[in-house]
């Protein structure tokens, strides 16, 4: 199936972003992991948040309590709420999902991939 990642743009440091990944074709969307990657110019790609068919929820260190990712899987939909965003978190964000949902989703191997939304944070 597609994941289609939307809602990138240009912020200004301190702004609010809500990025969106909908999901097309999936039987059983609900069993799914699904995870947000960035990758920022330079650097490696890091996963930033995800969510597992269970509804829970890891963030890296350096976004928790600013970042809140949630679904809604009647819409085939996960969210990543961006607040309070920083410089540092300028980067093409990513979406993936696998349907191992049950594992602790930093650590799954996410099989499908949405193309990337850019998020650059600057004034």
């Amino acid at each position: 199936f597609q994941l289609q990642a939307s809602g990138g743009g240009l912020v200004q440091p301190g702004g609010s972003l809500r990025l969106s990944c909908v999901a097309d074709g999936p039987q059983h969307y609900d069993y799914y992991a699904i995870a947000w990657y960035r990758q920022a110019p330079g650097k490696e790609r890091e996963v930033v948040s995800c969510i597992n068919n269970a509804d829970a929820t890891h963030y890296i260190d350096s976004v928790k309590g600013r970042f809140t990712i949630s679904r809604v899987n009647a819409r085939n939909t996960v969210y990543l709420q961006m607040n309070s965003l920083k410089t540092d978190d300028t980067a093409v964000y990513y979406c993936a999902a696998d349907r191992a949902g049950g594992s602790y989703c930093p650590f799954i191997l996410y099989e499908h991939w949405g193309q990337g939304t850019l998020v650059t944070v600057s004034s």
